[in-house]
């Protein structure tokens, strides 16, 4: 998987607007690689920092595990993940990207989402993006349940490879894959993906690569 350089990372022009960079942090903002990207399931016109007029959303370009999934075929010729499962974990990360949450989160999230514990300057201090990001972050690790909700974060958000999920959580190899894509189905019906992707195409039968 190629990975850039933080200093890669913060020379790239980026095609957000000041509003967003504000909304996110101005130093968080030039340490990623930011962009719009279209997404059709985006909320439009809610004038909320992070979704565009056209129903975009905000994401970090540097290359993810997703991303490297996506491009790839398993020995089926079919992608190890499907568009819908991007999408949606890509959707995760945009919400993450806006909540401003450490890693820390991966300890304990929900406490990590809860209002009392902010931190800085408390609630007050909080833009209504962060605070709206967080709510959706929540609600959508608690519909992937807590089965899922590690992994979705470590992989989705903080970026981590499935090797080294792997490594971390003592798993036989290849087995965080499948995990993997059965938390992102979780996260496909919770933005509601599933209908879309049914009448592109059939399901598919969930198996190791």
């Amino acid at each position: 998987m190629s990975r850039v350089s933080r200093r890669g990372r913060a020379g790239r022009p980026s095609a957000i607007a000041a509003a967003d960079a504000v909304a996110i942090g101005p130093f968080r903002a030039r340490q990623l690689a930011l962009s719009r990207r279209a997404d059709p399931d985006a909320p439009v016109g809610t004038g909320r920092a992070g979704t565009g007029p056209a129903g975009t959303v905000v994401v970090n370009e540097a290359e993810s595990p997703l991303a490297w999934l996506a491009r790839r075929k398993g020995r089926d010729g079919r992608p190890m993940i499907e568009p819908e499962q991007f999408s949606a974990g890509e959707r995760l990360r945009a919400d993450f990207t806006f909540a401003q949450i450490g890693p820390r989160l991966t300890v304990d999230w929900t406490a990590a989402l809860s209002p009392g514990s902010v931190g800085g300057g408390g609630p007050a201090s909080l833009t209504d993006a962060v605070i709206g990001a967080r709510q959706r972050l929540a609600t959508a690790l608690d519909a992937a349940g807590t089965e899922f909700s590690g992994l979705l974060l470590d992989v989705c958000c903080f970026l981590k490879g499935l090797e080294d999920v792997e490594r971390e959580r003592s798993w036989p190899p290849r087995s965080a894959k499948v995990v993997l894509q059965l938390g992102l189905d979780r996260l496909v019906r919770h933005y509601g993906l599933a209908a879309r992707a049914r009448k592109s195409a059939p399901i598919r039968a969930w198996r190791a690569d």
